[in-house]
Order: structure tokens, then C-alpha cells, then sequence
């Protein structure tokens, strides 16, 4: 039998949240995945909590046109900021001192999965990320990074087509 016939068929748009929900601010990637699926999204629109594996994540965006990651950053501007970056912007950079598994971040799983994955790799790569302020263990999101988090559900949905209607969670 055809590998690609057992296969679950791949969305049209992956959002992929990103960081670790134990450590504050870190938490901005699966808490706007939760309140994706909370919303309800098309069934050609999926969406995955990464936490913190990269290569999980590079290879879930295997054969998908649009990948959607999100997650926080320290830039050291106003908390709660977002930003958008595209994906060729980071998709080529290796990390100083090559890939290893205790420091792989959402943009070395880019550039892995770009040399991995080469015809598999996504068409289209958009990284939001939210400017945290708070990362301390065993925290929640702080109000500034909790208001942004729903800014870019907003701006998510407006984007993917999808009507803001609740359903249950």
C-alpha cells in the first residue's frame, strides 16, 4: 500500500504554539492554541501545541502549504508587543555551534526542517511572536502578555477565514 494513502491528510494552515506553559510569559504559543480550538477552527485549518520539542514541530509541518508558528520572545520591548517575522528571514540560520536538543528553538527547527524536509517544507512560514515579561516558574501569563495572546487570536482568525463564533471547551 501507498505510504502517502495511510497517511492523515494535511491541513491547509498548521498553527504551531510554541514555548512551555509552566514558565509564565512562555506559555503564549499553546495558550493561543487552546484559544484557537476554544473558538472552533475548519477542519482544513489545524492546530498543535509544540511546547518545546523543535524537531516534533519540524516534522508535523511535513507537506503543509502554510505553517503559522507563534511564540514568546525577549527583545527587550514593551510586554505584550507582537511581531510578525517571516519565515525566510530565519528559515536559513543555524544556530552558533550546530543543532543540539537542549537549545532548539522554534527558528533552528526551521532551519532543520528546511534541510530535512526540502519538497515537504511549508510554501508559506509566518512566526508571531509576543514579547514576554515574566518567565518564572510555575506562572501564568501576565495581563499584558494575556491581552496580547487574544490581539493575535483576533488577528489569527481574521487571517485563516474563520468566523470568532465560541463553542464549547
Amino acid at each position: 500500500m501507498d505510504a502517502a494513502a495511510t497517511d492523515p491528510p494535511r491541513p491547509r494552515i498548521l498553527v504551531i504554539g510554541c514555548g512551555n506553559l509552566l514558565r509564565g510569559d512562555d506559555g503564549a504559543g499553546p495558550e493561543c492554541v487552546r484559544r484557537l480550538r476554544r473558538r472552533g477552527l475548519p477542519p482544513e485549518v489545524g492546530c498543535t501545541d509544540g511546547g518545546t520539542g523543535g524537531l516534533d514541530v519540524a516534522f508535523q509541518m511535513r507537506g503543509v502549504p502554510e505553517v503559522i508558528l507563534v511564540d514568546a520572545c525577549s527583545s527587550g520591548s514593551e510586554p505584550g508587543s507582537l511581531f510578525e517575522v517571516a519565515g525566510e528571514e530565519v528559515a536559513d540560520l543555524a544556530p552558533p555551534g550546530g543543532f543540539h536538543s537542549h537549545a532548539f528553538r522554534w527558528d533552528h527547527a526551521l532551519a532543520w526542517a528546511r534541510s530535512v524536509l526540502r519538497e515537504g517544507f511549508p510554501a508559506k512560514v509566518t512566526a508571531f511572536l509576543v514579547e514576554g515579561a515574566r518567565y518564572d516558574v510555575g506562572t501564568g501569563l501576565s495581563p499584558s502578555v494575556d491581552r496580547a495572546v487574544d490581539r493575535l487570536v483576533d488577528i489569527l482568525f481574521t487571517r485563516i477565514g474563520t468566523s470568532t463564533a465560541e463553542v464549547d471547551a
